[in-house]
């Protein structure tokens, strides 16, 4: 089935036409209401801005469920844009970190809402659906007992693990019942956000000295500075990279997609774009998913004007992604979707060993970091607790990269999503990777039964994403990464669960008025 088949997408076919435009309009004033009052209420009372926060989530899954999924993508699209705008208001980089943590907050709540009325049964509890949040807990606990362990050695790089971890999942969970339960067409609110997300990219490559002007970027990223300098993230990536940064936009300056191999075609440096979330991974996936999400829904003209930012962000995985689903989506029409499967399996396979090779090779520090974590996971099989280990680790920032590139290995792990997993969770990661990939599975039987683009998308892209996963830490732990693909994930298995629910109903209606005897 081509994209044209299905324009509301089936997560989402919720009916035959469109929200009116009026709806949208209500979604996005919620959305940036909700999260847009937070950095002001944070600078008058923190406290007072958590508790608005925590009773804007819980009155958004109460009053007006629906539009759970669309508030949680778009905080955690354009929350940093609100932050960076009243930078100059924030007194310390403290406040500015405390501050970017509310949509965290916002989406944590959102699903703990959802999950509690699940609980007391005001969200469907089909079967199907049961089972897979049973997995879900499974993974929540198991998870949990690792943050407890690490939390009891290092508390706060184990309480950013632990957010980075769950919120994928949370985000997959809140997606999955609300469309279980409700009719969710969320189609017209993705393409908006494309629009505006296009919008802001174009600006920002274009008119970089009037983008940071309008967005206060420079007061903003001078936070930053300030503490990767006190960090020591710096020294750190100058020993690692040989760059040294001398103002605000040498530090966006880049070699093309950030690699030696391209250095022979003559490729010069150059300024990265990283969007309204203020961060160019990030970006580049939220860039890529929608691009392909336009694609799937019948937008080929507005998915191509996506394709150019991709490549200015200039990152390999969010590429990566995007050429293996659209691969994947090709051999589905040529080949079917079982043998599709098979060769995206062996082509995934193939293009790790491939990637770690020629890592090994060329020192890439990914790969290196990848290796540390393998390493870690031999010598303690049951892992160290969360936090322990990971760029987060005061030891990150004395690695000697020269000593590592010579040998092909640390001792920890560092850059590498699953590596990290590996080291810090032992056999233990292999919950949460296997509930993602179990995910994957069923979103792509569903592809491969209907053959709509979007949840193949849903299903190939999160099996894309936790690949990267071995050679990027924002794969699996940046919300617009694997974060995005689980919501899509949720969307699409829920709102199958509730199409297949309606369908019962129609035909036991049907049944009953049949066959009721005549009065």
């Amino acid at each position: 089935m081509s994209a044209g088949d299905s324009p509301q997408v089936e997560t989402v076919q919720a009916g035959p036409s469109p929200p009116a435009w009026r709806e949208l309009v209500l979604i996005f004033c919620l959305a940036v209401a909700t999260i847009g009052s937070a950095p002001i209420l944070h600078l008058a009372d923190p406290i007072l801005a958590i508790a608005v926060e925590v009773l804007v989530g819980i009155a958004i899954v109460v009053v007006v469920p629906t539009y759970a999924p669309a508030v949680a993508i778009f905080v955690l699209f354009f929350q940093n844009l609100f932050v960076s705008i009243l930078s100059p208001l924030v007194p310390l980089p403290s406040d500015l970190d405390f501050i970017k943590g509310y949509n965290f907050l916002v989406c944590s709540v959102m699903w703990l809402a959802t999950f509690g009325l699940y609980v007391l049964g005001q969200r469907n509890q089909s079967a199907e659906v049961n089972q897979i949040m049973r997995w879900g807990v499974i993974t929540l606990a198991v998870v949990s007992l690792y943050f407890a362990v690490g939390f009891s050695q290092n508390g706060q790089p184990a309480a950013v693990y632990l957010r980075n971890i769950v919120l994928p999942l949370f985000l997959f969970q809140l997606s999955l019942l609300t469309a279980a339960t409700y009719e969710v067409r969320i189609t017209p609110f993705l393409v908006t956000v494309a629009v505006v997300l296009i919008s802001c990219g174009y600006v920002e490559f274009a008119f970089r000295d009037f983008w940071l002007a309008i967005t206060n970027g420079y007061t903003f990223w001078g936070f930053d500075e300030l503490k990767a300098t006190h960090s020591g993230v710096w020294e750190a990536e100058m020993r690692a990279t040989g760059n040294v940064p001398v103002d605000l936009k040498d530090r966006f300056r880049f070699d093309f997609l950030n690699t030696p191999l391209l250095e022979g075609f003559g490729l010069s440096k150059m300024l990265r774009i990283h969007g309204p979330n203020m961060h160019p991974i990030s970006f580049a996936y939220g860039i890529g998913f929608l691009a392909l999400f336009l694609f799937s829904v019948g937008r080929p003209l507005l998915a191509l004007a996506a394709l150019p930012l991709l490549v200015l962000c200039s990152v390999k995985g969010a590429l990566i992604v995007m050429v293996f689903v659209a691969a994947a989506w090709i051999s589905t029409r040529l080949l079917g979707a079982v043998v599709t499967l098979l060769l995206g399996f062996l082509g995934l396979i193939a293009f790790a060993i491939l990637a770690i090779r020629v890592g090994l090779q060329i020192g890439d520090y990914h790969v290196i970091g990848l290796m540390g974590g393998l390493n870690g996971f031999l010598e303690k099989p049951f892992g160290r607790g969360l936090g322990v280990g990971g760029n987060l680790s005061d030891s990150y920032f004395s690695i000697d990269w020269g000593a590592a590139q010579a040998a092909g290995t640390i001792d920890g792990a560092v850059e590498s999503a699953i590596g990290v997993l590996l080291y810090q969770m032992g056999i233990a990661a292999f919950v949460p990777l296997g509930f993602y990939f179990a995910v994957a599975l069923k979103a792509w039987r569903l592809y491969a039964s209907s053959g709509y683009l979007t949840q193949g998308l849903a299903g190939f892209g999160v099996m894309v994403v936790l690949l990267n996963g071995l050679f990027q830490e924002e794969a699996l732990f940046a919300p617009l990464a694997l974060g995005l693909m689980l919501s899509l994930a949720g969307l699409v298995i829920g709102s199958h669960v509730r199409m297949q629910s309606v369908a019962r109903e129609d035909a036991e209606f049907e049944h009953l008025t049949r066959y009721q005897p005549a009065t």
